[in-house]
């Protein structure tokens, strides 16, 4: 294993044992509250990240290339499950939202497959030229939107949206096809926002937060500023978090780096931060040195996808942007995105163990 993988593979690891750690000390309240076992976020995140590993060491072996010919069955598979999600008995409905299939012995999150299976499947189709593309490429960008948007899960949505415009442009685009891809991404946001109250209550309360004064924010976001700044320099300690005790909404996936940042202050915030800025530059490092177009655009997907979503969820917790509902890569709660996440890592050791 070339050094750039090494050092690509340890910092997703990092992080992983960062969110098992932090959801070992942060979540006993939380889940002997709710669930009865103070264990159960930690037990699930340490199981989930053994097996994400050993499917990342598989992953690896395999010749990235062999993806190119599974690409279209790999995405109408995946497909098919994010249809499967509204079907009675088979999709699980939680807190109003249509994200998961129970299989009985697993619970499936089909939009985290869909981010890796829709980048297969774009850097497949994009490795090759082709005229007058354009206007299939907006037909499976709308339909991709709009399958994980209804779920709904317009943070996933966009993700994959913003990846897929990312892939393309990589593919040699021209700027007049980028201008009406952004043109129709913000016409879709902007869509979805208006015939969903929630979300456009959400948006409203976004832009009327005044900074200065913390009683106009909304409860998430006040006891999310309330976490950071009571975190400082230093932090408050790790296993000291006031906000670990039902105050904060969504502790173990959402808003994970907020108790982060309370424990352990700006300078671990920083170092947190500092890891996915590291994760992405060696990312792009070795898919620079891919040997052929196919290989460059998988890689360039799949890093995109993992640093766009950090983005987006470090930004929400910030402030910087509406909260999304997005998780943070490796370190959130959460099987389906902690084994993709590592089977894309895997995807590009291989990428890796191949260059130039």
């Amino acid at each position: 294993m070339s050094k750039s993988a090494l050092f690509l593979f340890s910092i997703s690891v990092l992080l992983s044992l960062i969110g098992v750690f932090i959801l070992y000390e942060s979540s006993t309240y939380s889940a002997l509250l709710s669930i009865g076992d103070k264990y159960y976020f930690v037990k699930n995140q340490a199981v989930w990240f053994v097996l994400g590993i050993v499917a990342c060491f598989i992953v690896s072996k395999i010749d990235y290339k062999k993806y190119y010919v599974l690409a279209l069955p790999l995405l109408l598979s995946t497909l098919l499950l994010l249809i499967l999600v509204f079907l009675p008995g088979v999709g699980l409905k939680l807190k109003g939202a249509h994200r998961w299939l129970n299989l009985g012995f697993i619970v499936l999150q089909p939009s985290e497959m869909f981010k890796i299976t829709m980048t297969i499947y774009l850097a497949a189709w994009l490795s090759a030229k082709e005229k007058g593309r354009l206007i299939a490429f907006l037909l499976l960008f709308l339909l991709a939107v709009l399958l994980v948007a209804i779920e709904p899960d317009l943070g996933t949505a966009f993700i994959v949206a913003a990846t897929s415009a990312v892939v393309y442009f990589l593919s040699g685009a021209p700027i007049r096809d980028m201008i009406m891809i952004t043109i129709l991404m913000a016409g879709s946001i902007f869509a979805l926002i208006k015939i969903a109250p929630y979300r456009l209550e959400r948006l409203l309360a976004f832009q009327n937060f005044d900074p200065k004064n913390l009683q106009s924010a909304p409860y998430h976001i006040k006891q999310i500023l309330i976490a950071l700044g009571s975190g400082g320099l230093f932090g408050l300690g790790f296993g000291s978090s006031i906000q670990k005790y039902a105050y904060l909404p969504e502790l173990t996936t959402d808003s994970i780096f907020a108790i982060f940042a309370e424990e352990a202050g700006l300078i671990g915030a920083i170092f947190l931060i500092g890891c996915f800025v590291a994760l992405t530059i060696t990312g792009f490092y070795i898919v620079s040195g891919a040997r052929d177009t196919f290989g460059k655009l998988l890689g360039a997907g799949i890093i995109s996808f993992i640093s766009i979503q950090a983005f987006v969820n470090l930004a929400s917790q910030v402030i910087l942007v509406p909260l999304t509902g997005v998780t943070l890569p490796f370190v959130s709660y959460g099987g389906s995105s902690l084994i993709i996440n590592f089977i894309a890592i895997g995807i590009l050791l291989n990428i890796a163990q191949r260059r130039f």
